[in-house]
């Protein structure tokens, strides 16, 4: 793992125990102190399956999967394994993932699903192997045995806030376009619940669309439709899920001349969303700290490897439409603008000032103090 991620990893990795302990959203107290099912294995010789959903958003190759690798080795004394896969945003690639991890005889598997309904087969096809499965990022269906994610609720809450701090007495002088994710994520339907609760009766939705995929080219080519329904002066502010679609929609309003560009939310933290919000073009991202969510995630799946307990680790439960109580670990967030880079992403080691304010965006780096 290179200089950064070990960084990062260690850098916040020292609170994700704390992190661990509170309860968020929609999160209950756990009382099942059961052990899970499945066979254990004896040592620290472990294989753990991880599968993740799609190398579009820059975040979990850079920094999910180094992350888990790390902790798995530091919780196993260098002796346990991590086998991955991405599915490349193929719901039947990754149930086909799942059934050779299956084959390989994996201890256990940490699945970041595509499509949380149609894992589900998949992964009851694990727990019949013994095959224990932490739910990771989106709460996948079937029989999962446990779960990390950030509050994601809450995620939209914060941009939905950002969004009409960023707005003020103009929320209502125009339209808002919103663009939701995917409807296979669930966590996209929790982004836009937390969303409107904030923004509803507040602005004005002109435009909503969820993007097929995550995919910023296809936000970009919603964005155009919207520009060309509501008309380029009316649009004061859009609603981004992540700062990937955000890339899409901002060269969207530029290239239909739209200036100055209205604000815009975004979620990740990537480093193309940090740069556009140094540079002014995009008003905020939502960062959510990936060593605290990754540290559980692994300490959840050694456990389940060896047979434990997860009570140590995870001290709330939450309900997937197929399986109640999941033992649950949620991880805040942060709102992420130009007034807090260096005492977030910068502080934690994601990213160094250097990367942040590389070629033309020295200059607004200098503006900001980022030195």
């Amino acid at each position: 793992m290179n200089t950064r991620f070990r960084r990062a990893a260690f850098a916040v990795a020292a609170s994700a125990m704390a992190v661990s302990l509170a309860a968020c959203g929609s999160a209950k107290e756990s009382g099942d102190k059961t052990k899970p099912s499945g066979s254990a294995v004896k040592g620290d010789a472990i294989t753990v399956g991880l599968l993740l959903p799609e190398n579009q958003t820059a975040r979990y190759e850079k920094f999910d999967q180094p992350l888990i690798e790390a902790k798995v080795k530091e919780l196993t004394g260098g002796k346990g394994k991590v086998v991955y896969a991405n599915a490349k945003q193929d719901a039947t690639t990754q149930n086909s993932q799942v059934d050779t991890m299956i084959t390989n005889k994996v201890n256990v598997l940490i699945v970041d699903a595509v499509d949380s309904k149609a894992i589900a087969g998949s992964i009851k096809k694990a727990k019949d192997a013994g095959i224990p499965v932490v739910a990771y990022d989106r709460l996948a269906e079937g029989p999962i045995d446990a779960y990390t994610s950030f509050d994601n609720e809450e995620v939209g809450k914060v941009q939905g806030k950002a969004l009409l701090e960023a707005l003020g007495d103009k929320a209502k002088s125009g339209d808002i376009v919103m663009m939701n994710g995917s409807v296979t994520d669930p966590n996209a339907a929790l982004f836009k619940k937390g969303a409107h609760s904030e923004l509803d009766g507040k602005v004005t939705v002109g435009k909503e669309y969820d993007t097929k995929e995550w995919k910023p080219e296809n936000a970009n080519a919603n964005m155009e439709a919207a520009i060309s329904a509501l008309g380029k002066d009316k649009i004061v502010g859009v609603y981004s899920a992540n700062d990937g679609m955000a890339g899409g929609i901002i060269t969207a309003l530029k290239s239909a001349g739209v200036n100055p560009l209205p604000p815009v939310t975004g979620q990740d933290a990537e480093l193309a969303g940090v740069q556009r919000i140094v540079a002014g073009d995009q008003f905020m991202s939502v960062y959510k700290p990936y060593a605290p969510e990754a540290t559980a995630a692994a300490e959840m799946a050694v456990a389940l490897a060896k047979g434990e307990k997860l009570d140590s680790v995870a001290k709330s439960t939450v309900d997937s439409p197929t399986t109640k109580a999941v033992p649950s670990v949620l991880v805040p967030v942060v709102s992420l603008t130009k007034d807090n880079i260096k005492d977030t992403v910068v502080k934690d080691g994601v990213y160094t000032v250097a990367e942040i304010c590389a070629g033309k965006y020295a200059d607004a780096c200098a503006k900001l103090g980022l030195k």
